[in-house]
């Protein structure tokens, strides 16, 4: 299981919710910003995943995949941010 999934799950977050949470990742990256501080994860435990992130930035795309996702969407939103 991707890391970021089980850190989210080890924290009682549900599938629905860690699918939404994608969802939102994959349409609009700054939304998921904001989304990922209202599920109610310790700021230590979301600190841990954060730099989780930074270090391996591929665990997203992993992740985007293992739920079944359009990562290319993602690489959309990113490219829009740059312009």
């Amino acid at each position: 299981m991707n890391p970021i999934i089980a850190i989210l799950k080890e924290h009682n977050v549900s599938d629905a919710s860690i699918n939404q949470l994608f969802q939102t990742l994959t349409e609009n990256p700054l939304m998921a910003m904001n989304a990922i501080t209202q599920l109610g994860i310790p700021a230590e435990k979301l600190q841990q995943l954060m730099a989780l992130v930074m270090q391996n930035p591929g665990l997203i795309k992993e992740a985007v995949l293992e739920l079944g996702l359009d990562f290319s969407k993602v690489e959309a939103a990113k490219a829009q941010l740059q312009k």
